[in-house]
């Protein structure tokens, strides 16, 4: 389990001169179906490419293509897939596993343009939206009706529905509305060759096999996506939020799984340990508990009266578990506050620290503690600090991990803090993901959980939608050369914790 990290496989060097060339041959190629203010290639235009919210590691695309329409979309595929060319869809960059960094050989697809919202409908309680437009921005169109689109990731003002797709993402309001995939209807989008395909239906159901379910969370290996129908909710009557605090980080575990216990399914469920919640309070003033060791949010939306009961149960619940202070939101703008902190976590730990790294690893909620107390050992170990937040409801964890880049040993010590991370999770029963996806962050982590028999069952179904393997290659499922390194790596160290890497 201390066994470092295996950094991302490099992708094959080429001369500069080869290099050159082969942009040359591929810009020449694209010229012809895209405009020119659509293809960039001058190394200071593609730069602001070469990463996405994961900036540990970088790489220089060899072209982008900033295509308009479906037309110039399915044209850019086709004349890739001829040439031989990978290709990277990119959506708003906000990705946190790596999952959008260029190929150093190939295009980057950049769907940033695609931004328009095609079409509202209130009676259905729909919307078919363009696979550039803003998460907030579906609620926000939707908002005179009443409505609004539930998943809620904290970077929802700039992250994109199509990235939300690719990623399966979540949100604090996860737990009770369900993840990008329970809220989506329909998507299109392009096959690697540049045909047109549709998964879902406008309906409840779609006949034949739910590939929906598979191209959601596909990390844009399998099709690239352009248009998605997702479903809106009416908006609560009412929303009130319960500011817990606890003495110990194990009594704030046991209530969220109390809460579950007890039949109560929360419209947010979220836990900050103590550095979390001093840096957060420090930067937006949430009004949270600085004296805590944990402290939990808990949401109850609905009619009145159906929030009134289930703040008193919730209530009662966190009581009985120890919590040493209770408070209720007043008013609206007090539950906004106090949901502010949570959701500027991220750029909350960016004020104190030059780098962090996020980890996204699941895992059952009645471990909630044990996983914490697990990290704070491991910043002892690795010398690192780590501030702790997650989406507590359904056990997916963020833990931030602050370090320098500028310093190659304190970024070689974040990789092992983070592997350790993921494959302890996998150890108490959970995976190495939740909702940002593997990329490349994850890929050697994705040895330890799958089975070589479970990675080529993957592999085949990337085979089936794209046989030449152009779409984000190198990303999210490892390969079996990958898999024993990574496994003689243990093996070396006297590491053997799971089985899996006694088959290398």
């Amino acid at each position: 389990m201390n066994a470092p990290r295996e950094l991302p496989t490099p992708q094959p060097a080429e001369p500069a001169s080869q290099r050159a060339a082969r942009q040359t041959e591929v810009v020449a190629a694209l010229a012809a179906v895209l405009p020119s203010h659509a293809l960039l290639y001058r190394r200071e235009d593609t730069t602001p490419y070469e990463c996405d919210g994961l900036t540990a590691y970088r790489e220089t695309p060899l072209v982008v293509a900033l295509p308009e329409t479906d037309a110039q979309v399915a044209a850019v595929l086709k004349t890739c897939h001829a040439m031989g060319v990978p290709v990277v869809a990119r959506g708003a960059g906000t990705g946190l596993s790596g999952g959008a960094m260029p190929h150093a050989l190939g295009v980057t697809l950049s769907l940033a343009k695609f931004n328009q919202i095609l079409k509202l409908d209130v009676l259905a309680r729909t919307a078919t939206v363009q696979c550039g437009v803003r998460n907030l921005a579906i609620s926000e169109s939707a908002a005179p009706h009443q409505l609004y689109y539930a998943p809620d990731p904290s970077s929802q003002i700039a992250c994109t529905i199509g990235g939300n797709v690719a990623e399966n993402s979540g949100g604090v309001h996860c737990l009770k509305y369900g993840l990008t995939l329970h809220n989506v209807f329909k998507v299109k989008g392009y096959t690697v060759e540049g045909e047109a395909v549709a998964f879902g239906s406008d309906a409840l159901d779609a006949p034949g096999l739910d590939l929906l379910a598979v191209v959601v969370g596909s990390e844009g290996m399998l099709v690239v996506i352009t248009e998605v129908t997702v479903k809106l909710t009416p908006k609560p009557q009412l929303a009130r939020c319960i500011m817990a605090s606890f003495d110990d980080i194990r009594k704030a575990g046991d209530a969220v799984a109390a809460i579950v216990a007890a039949g109560i399914i929360p419209a947010g469920l979220e836990m900050m340990d103590k550095p979390m919640t001093a840096a957060v309070e420090d930067f937006v003033h949430a009004g949270y508990d600085l004296s805590a060791e944990a402290i939990l949010l808990c949401e109850s939306d609905g009619t009145p009266e159906e929030v009134a009961e289930e703040i008193a149960r919730m209530l009662d619940v966190l009581s009985g578990c120890g919590a040493t202070r209770l408070e209720v939101s007043k008013d609206e703008a007090q539950r906004l506050k106090f949901w502010s902190g949570r959701k500027n976590a991220f750029p909350a730990s960016g004020r104190i620290s030059p780098d962090y790294m996020c980890m996204d690893s699941t895992i059952p909620r009645k471990r909630l503690a044990d996983i914490l107390l697990a990290i704070a050992q491991m910043e002892k170990k690795y010398r690192l600090r780590c501030c702790n937040v997650f989406h507590a409801g359904d056990g997916n964890l963020h833990p931030l991990i602050l370090f320098d880049a500028n310093d190659p040993d304190e970024l070689h010590r974040c990789e092992q803090f983070g592997a350790d991370i993921l494959e302890t999770s996998v150890a108490l029963g959970g995976t190495v993901t939740g909702e940002h996806g593997v990329g490349i962050e994850k890929l050697s982590s994705m040895c330890v959980q799958f089975s070589p028999e479970e990675r080529e069952q993957m592999m085949a179904l990337k085979r089936a939608f794209d046989p030449t393997g152009l779409l984000n290659p190198g990303k999210v499922i490892p390969t079996l050369h990958r898999c024993a390194e990574y496994g003689r790596m243990h093996v070396k160290k006297g590491l053997l914790p799971f089985p899996e890497l006694e088959r290398f």
